[in-house]
């Protein structure tokens, strides 16, 4: 199932996504679609680090300390 988005986006840069569609034979839609799957992946990446950053209950280890963990 899919759903119907509409959005403004500044010409410049509905200029680089029709460049990028053009250039690999894909629709703009696609372009968009995945440059938006791709975002919501590193940001949950993102989210994720930011939550073990502020966790006072995770360990915080050297960087010596994970090379050897890493050489196990």
């Amino acid at each position: 199932m899919s759903a119907t988005v509409t959005l403004r986006l500044p010409e410049e840069l509905v200029d680089q996504v029709g460049e990028i569609a053009k250039s690999t034979e894909r629709s703009r839609s696609y372009i968009i679609k995945k440059a938006i799957e791709q975002y919501l992946s590193e940001y949950a990446d993102y989210q994720i680090a930011l939550d073990r950053l502020n966790d006072i209950n995770d360990k915080v280890i050297s960087s010596k300390e994970m090379r050897k963990l890493l050489d196990n």
